[in-house]
């Protein structure tokens, strides 16, 4: 399963959580996991730590976390909210 595939899982699981995302908001999120050059993994944290702190879809937040996680080979959730603590994003 390539990344893009694990990312609409992940999309459809909050769907089907009752998570609507336009398709506007969805086409960003591919967008930022391309421009950011980061791992399925590392947009799924992204997206959940954004959807959890902004709560609601913010492209801009999202967009940093991703890179913030890539330029710190973030790999799990664990990792990214110790390094949100240390960086004081709440």
């Amino acid at each position: 399963m390539n990344n893009s595939e694990i990312v609409a899982y992940y999309l459809e699981n909050l769907w089907s959580k009752g998570f609507k995302l336009t398709d506007e908001e969805v086409r960003f999120i591919y967008f930022g996991m391309k421009y950011t050059n980061t791992s399925a993994k590392q947009v799924k944290i992204a997206l959940s730590l954004t959807l959890q702190i902004q709560l609601s879809f913010d492209g801009s937040f999202y967009i940093s976390l991703l890179e913030l996680f890539h330029s710190n080979h973030v790999k799990t959730m664990k990792e990214a909210r110790k390094l949100l603590q240390e960086k004081q994003v709440n």
